[in-house]
């Protein structure tokens, strides 16, 4: 793919040279696995669970364990057209020559992209075609519990936690192969360990929905769990992006596992039970993290953040050195009660956010139905305490078309709205509250997957409705989440493997990225399903619950009888509390007070009872918790937000949003704060210095957006204390020469940074000389006055070189003879404010043409700068770019 790049749009998502990226040696390594996320690369390298598994197995010298992300459409085509693979980030390898590709599946909307991702990387779609050259197709992740659309073309799924059964499935693969074990053996060897399916050995009997074993397999997979959190592998090993991904921070996983009983959450049952990390466990993972990587944002992760049950502590612990440094802490999954005064305090002084907080439903009987333990004075209390700390917008989550929902419900997410705005500070201005709905869709393995999901046009019509009753407020914004797209991801959730043949008939139409608006083609998906046969509306409608179910052969390990008791309670309208704090409902998970654990066939214990950690004592299982923590982590007034746009509708995460929020005045009533104000340290001028450094190999490719963050997060890994701005976001004092033009190499770029501290010019080119990925490298540093006006660029020398085909080498020296002999060589140069005429050889000061292809270059930028390969693009606007390379080699600068 490399060789491709100068044709790929955003080649930054195909380099595999990021900071933290692993490489090693092919021939010292006994198995080569290529971890394969179906979306693009800025979602991806979002996703933890990739960067858990890449620790893992990169942490074992016997594998290597390589990144691939879906390839944009447009870049695929330059793929087919070159009839070239889709290859591995860290070594170029085609997907074919891995030992094996493991897919993360977390949404049901991903199918058709893991089929693109398999063919354009030369490997089979069908795991009954695939050779003993092939590399072993694997899939975890959520959809794992009910991946049976996608089981004639995955060989085995791994089923809940993945650190420890992906090495586990790994040497297991990689003794079959010394052991010159066919791919049957291995399967079957595979389909030994707990957690793993295999669906080849599994088959659908005439009539039935449910597979059932052939052979001597498993009657019933039930999921792998990591019962030791506390010291499992964490996502140690951080690769920075290059370019912008989705959450682009240092995230830390502090608990795993959710037991608020939400009926509607499919995380909260798979990933039970609740396991936690220790305050001090924690700590360290974050210095390591924040030194060795640079991250500017941290941010604690878990399903419910807010009933890690030692939060105070936690972020009592680690506030004073992220702000001592500018690091921003993000809280996600807050909920009512969970955050004290001083911590809300604290988090307005380092940055004032939006929020999200997801009530999931307006009214309190229906937030009773699906078993959300929010009251409506709880949410109001909160959202009080957040205005009165200086926050002036929020964004409430909610879902239609849940189970009893009537239009007195949707007009309580109205009144809802009303009453937050009602609790803002009297004289606030520009408040904003908005409403994010999304249409609620039934999962697996939870007390809703019974229900029906309502159709595309109640969908619209619920939709409509809300639209018409908040048309008339200013203060409240209405969004809601696509119909179609939900509809479509109602089909598969639930979905059987007669779903298979439509997956892969709606990719061979063309259906991609479905989980993007832009590229959501539900009229492909409609029509894959009618060529063959099949009823959607058989897949969204309602369960018999005493019948049996596509997906009764796959266990996280809560029993059905659980999940039928809660459907009855939903109905009922009745609340159940967190077990953890509360009566054990004895959902099948764990074996508190001797019950036996469906996750404990052996009957060894090895599944703790309700894991809970008191980080003051450190005493398990439920302790007796301090009376104020107690009620805050037991009390129903929970609110938790949720990710969008890639979390499923109403699972139980949360994303603070990035934009910054004014200030709120209150005449008559408590203050705001003010805007929160830096540390006066960190915006010390102690230093000045220009940064001399290169820009070659595939470095070449990062544009000077993209070269920003590496700058800043390579200041921080060297300990170059930066000077920062004042101001409601305080910014690194750091500022670029010319931005150079994407696939233009360079010997010769700078950057000028103040530092808050004294220090020679060689002690900071010491502290820089390994921090930056491969091909950035500092030569020299220079001091500079304290002054912002520094010399600049005047002239620029390049050296272009042609590599094409050699028949083509003669029009390249023609073309380049004519311009230097031109007096004037204008072209037409369309930018966003609009087309304009530029004389290149105005700009050009000097031109020395070799007849072995190489032309030299000096612009002059005295007058103007423009980009200097659209300079040369005029000269042979013909010429494909593979055709020659383009270096910057020196610059001089002046007043």
């Amino acid at each position: 793919m490399r060789e491709l790049l100068p044709l790929f749009t955003k080649p930054s998502r195909y380099l595999g040279t990021e900071w933290g990226a692993v490489h090693k040696d092919p021939e010292t390594v006994g198995l080569r696995v290529a971890l394969a996320f179906p979306d693009l690369y800025d979602v991806g390298m979002s996703y933890l669970g990739q960067k858990i598994l890449y620790s893992a197995l990169n942490h074992d010298q016997r594998f290597w364990a390589e990144r691939v992300f879906a390839p944009s459409t447009d870049v695929a085509e330059v793929l087919r057209e070159h009839n070239a693979p889709l290859t591995t980030l860290e070594s170029d390898t085609p997907l074919s020559a891995m030992d094996v590709v493991a897919f993360s599946m977390t949404h049901e909307l991903c199918y058709t992209n893991v089929l693109f991702m398999l063919d354009l990387g030369g490997v089979p779609l069908h795991s009954d075609q695939r050779g003993e050259d092939d590399p072993f197709v694997l899939a975890g992740g959520g959809c794992a519990f009910n991946a049976e659309p996608m089981a004639p073309f995955i060989d085995a799924m791994m089923l809940g936690d993945g650190e420890e059964a992906i090495v586990r499935v790994s040497e297991i693969i990689m003794q079959a192969r010394q052991q010159g074990m066919d791919r049957q053996q291995t399967l079957l060897a595979l389909s030994k360990l707990q957690g793993v399916y295999v669906p080849s050995m599994y088959e659908v009997p005439e009539g039935q929905i449910t597979p059932v074993p052939i052979g001597d397999v498993p009657e019933v997979v039930t999921k792998t769990l990591v019962s030791d959190f506390d010291s499992s592998q964490e996502a140690d090993i951080q690769v920075l992006p290059f370019c912008q991904a989705v959450h682009d921070r240092l995230a830390l996983e502090i608990a795993r596992g959710c037991t608020r009983g939400c009926r509607f959450c499919h995380a909260g049952i798979i990933y039970r039970p609740v396991r936690e990390r220790g305050v001090e466990r924690i700590a360290e993972i974050m210095r390591q993290g924040l030194d060795e990587a640079g991250f500017e944002e941290l941010s604690f992760l878990s399903l419910s953040t807010g009933d890690y049950s030692a939060l105070e502590a936690l972020f009592t612990r680690t506030f004073g050195a992220c702000a001592a440094e500018q690091v921003s802490i993000s809280l996600p999954s807050l909920r009512v009660g969970s955050l004290s005064e001083d911590i809300i305090e604290k988090l307005a002084r380092l940055r004032r956010t939006g929020v999200t907080l997801a009530p999931e439903a307006g009214s309190q009987r229906l937030r009773d139905v699906i078993n959300k333990g929010v009251t409506q004075e709880g949410l109001i209390a909160h959202a009080r305490k957040l205005f009165e700390n200086g926050w002036s917008g929020m964004k409430l989550y909610f879902m239609i078309g849940l189970p009893t929902e009537t239009d007195e419900d949707l007009d309580a997410i109205l009144d809802l709205c009303f009453e937050v705005l009602a609790c803002a500070p009297k004289g606030a201005k520009r408040l904003q509250i908005t409403a994010a709905v999304s249409p609620f869709v039934p999962k697996p393995h939870t007390p809703f997957q019974w229900v029906p999901q309502i159709s595309i046009s109640e969908i619209k019509r619920r939709v409509n409705y809300l639209r018409h009753i908040f048309s008339k407020h200013k203060k409240f914004k209405l969004r809601w989440h696509e119909p179609d797209m939900s509809w479509l991801e109602g089909v598969f959730s639930r979905g059987d493997r007669k779903l298979a043949p439509v997956v892969e008939r709606a990719y061979r139409k063309g259906a991609l990225f479905s989980s993007w608006m832009d590229h959501l083609s539900p009229e492909l998906w409609r029509e894959a399903l009618a060529e063959e046969g099949i009823d959607p509306d058989i897949y969204i409608g309602s369960r018999d619950p005493d019948g049996p179910l596509p997906w009764d052969h796959l266990s996280p390990g809560v029993s059905k009888r659980f999940l039928l008791t809660e459907r009855k309670r939903a109905l009922a309208e009745k609340i159940t509390p967190d077990c953890r704090f509360n009566t054990c409902r004895n959902c099948g998970v764990c074996n508190h007070e001797g019950r036996k654990s469906l996750l404990d066939p052996e009957g060894d214990g090895s599944v703790r009872p309700r894991v809970v950690l008191d980080h003051r004592d450190q005493v398990e299982e439920c302790p007796q918790l301090p009376e104020t923590h107690a009620k805050a982590a037991a009390g129903p007034d929970a609110v938790e937000p949720v990710v969008e746009p890639i979390a499923e509708p109403g699972a139980c995460e949360a994303e603070v949003s990035e934009t910054a929020q004014p200030e709120v005045k209150a005449p008559g009533k408590k203050a705001a704060p003010k805007p929160p104000k830096i540390n006066e340290e960190l915006t010390q001028k102690s230093g000045h210095f220009r940064v001399w450094y290169t820009k070659l190999g595939l470095a070449a490719y990062l544009s000077t957006l993209e070269l920003q963050p590496v700058v800043e997060r390579a200041l921080r890994r060297g300990r170059v204390k930066v000077s920062f701005s004042k101001g409601f976001h305080p910014m690194p004092q750091v500022s670029f020469g010319n931005a150079p033009p994407v696939g233009v190499s360079s010997r010769c770029e700078w950057f000028n940074v103040f530092t808050r501290e004294i220090q020679s010019a060689g002690e900071l080119k010491r502290r820089l000389a390994n921090v930056f990925p491969k091909g950035v490298d500092v030569t020299s540093v220079e001091v500079l006055s304290m002054g912002k006006k520094q010399d600049r660029t005047l002239e620029e020398d390049f050296v272009c070189r042609y590599i094409g085909d050699p028949a083509g080498l003669a029009d390249w020296n023609e073309a380049w003879k004519n311009f230097a002999a031109s007096e004037s060589f204008l072209f037409e140069r369309t930018t966003r404010k609009g087309t304009r005429t530029i004389d290149a050889r105005a700009l050009t000061a000097d031109v020395s043409i070799q007849d072995d292809g190489i032309v030299e270059l000096t612009f002059d930028w005295r007058e103007k700068y423009i980009s200097p390969l659209a300079l040369v693009r005029s000269v042979v606007p013909d010429l494909p770019l593979p055709d020659f390379a383009m270096e910057k080699t020196a610059q001089r600068m002046g007043k």
